[in-house]
C-alpha cells in the first residue's frame, strides 16, 4: 500500500487527496477504516462524498474475513531477535518478536535503553547466531543514543563497528508530532525490505511534555493510540519487530508492593503484544518481569548490563 493509492480511490481528486495526507490519511486502510464524519472533516467534503469514498476504499481492499489457517501462515513467518541474554530471550519466548510490539518499562537504570541498544546491534546478526540479518530504525525522544555504546557492543560480538552503525537509522524526536511523523516516515526504509527493527525510545515521554494538565489527557491518549496502530500496522504488514521503552509513575495510593506504574494508561496495555517490566538489583543486575503477552505466562528472569552489552 502506498500513498499514491489514495488517489485511485473515486471521489479522490488532487486537492482532496493533498488534505487527507495531512490530515493523515495517507493509505486505503486509513480510510476504509474511518467514519464519514472525520473524513468530512478532515477533506472539507459533504458527508455523502466521504461515505461513498469510504465505500470505494473498502472494495479495493481485503477487509473480510479469512481462515485461520491463513492466520496461522503468517504466524509461520515471524521471526526473533536476541536480547543477548539466554534468560531473558527463554522468558520472552525465544527474543523479541516480529509482527508485535514490545513495550519494557521501569524507573531510570532500569535497562530499557540499554536493551534498545543491543536489540539494534543483534538484529544484524545472522540468523542462526539470533539475529535477522537487517538493519534498524532508533527513535531518539529522551537523547539516549550513544554511539559509543553501540561500538563497544558491536565490538564485543566480533563486528565491524562503522558498518553496525551505518545499518542503524537514527533520529531525534523534539516533540510528539515529530515523533509520529519519523514513524510515519520509517515506512518508507520498511518498504525497501532491508528494516525489520524499529525501536522507539522512549514512547511517552514526548506526549507526557506536550499534553499537561488532565484537561489534555484524552488528546493525549487519543493521539498516542493512532501513533501505536500506525506502529502495529508496520509490524503487520513489514513482518517486522516493535520495541519500545516506557517510563513509570509513582502511585502514592499503592500501600504494598512495587508502588511504580507505567504511563501511558490502558490505551498502552491493550496495544502493546509484550509487556516487560524492568529493576534495578545488586550491581549490574536486572530484573525483568514478563506482565502481559497473548501466549506466554507470566515469569521473571535475572540479566546483566555490561560494558559489552546484555547478557545472562
Amino acid at each position: 500500500m502506498t500513498e499514491s493509492q489514495i488517489e485511485d480511490v473515486n471521489g479522490i481528486g488532487e486537492k482532496t487527496a493533498e488534505k487527507l495526507k495531512e490530515a493523515g490519511f495517507t493509505d486505503l486502510m486509513s480510510i476504509a477504516a474511518s467514519s464519514s464524519g472525520t473524513l468530512s472533516a478532515a477533506a472539507g467534503i459533504g458527508n455523502d462524498t466521504a461515505a461513498k469514498i469510504i465505500a470505494d476504499a473498502r472494495s479495493k481492499l481485503k477487509m473480510g474475513f479469512e481462515p485461520a489457517t491463513e492466520v496461522m501462515k503468517k504466524r509461520k513467518e515471524m521471526k526473533r531477535i536476541t536480547t543477548g541474554s539466554a534468560d531473558l530471550d527463554k522468558m520472552l519466548g525465544g527474543g523479541i518478536e516480529t509482527q508485535a510490539i514490545t513495550e519494557m518499562h521501569g524507573a531510570f537504570g532500569s535497562g530499557k535503553s540499554q536493551i534498545g541498544l543491543q536489540l539494534a546491534v543483534n538484529v544484524q546478526l545472522p540468523k542462526d547466531k539470533g539475529g535477522l540479518g537487517a538493519k534498524a530504525v532508533f527513535i531518539d525522544t529522551e537523547g539516549t543514543f550513544r554511539p559509543e555504546r553501540i561500538k563497544q557492543m558491536a565490538e564485543s560480538l566480533k563486528m565491524n563497528p562503522e558498518t553496525v552503525l551505518k545499518n542503524i537509522y537514527v533520529a531525534k524526536a523534539y516533540n510528539s508530532d515529530h515523533q509520529v511523523i519519523l514513524a510515519e516516515k520509517s515506512e518508507d526504509l520498511l518498504k525497501n525490505g532491508d528494516v525489520k527493527l524499529i525501536i522507539v525510545d522512549s514512547i511517552t515521554s514526548a506526549f507526557r511534555s506536550d499534553y499537561t494538565g488532565r484537561g489534555t489527557l484524552a488528546d493525549r491518549q487519543q493521539k498516542l493510540n493512532r501513533h501505536l496502530h500506525q506502529l502495529q500496522k508496520m509490524a503487520d504488514v513489514y513482518n517486522a519487530a516493535i520495541y519500545i521503552t516506557n517510563q513509570v509513575m509513582s502511585r502514592p495510593d499503592i500501600m504494598f508492593g512495587d508502588p511504580t506504574a507505567p504511563i501511558g494508561g490502558h490505551i498502552l496495555g491493550h496495544l502493546a503484544t509484550f509487556r516487560v517490566y524492568l529493576r534495578k538489583s545488586k550491581g549490574d543486575k536486572r530484573i525483568a518481569r514478563l506482565i502481559d503477552s497473548p501466549s506466554l505466562p507470566e515469569g521473571e528472569s535475572v540479566f546483566r548490563v555490561l560494558t559489552e552489552g546484555i547478557r545472562d
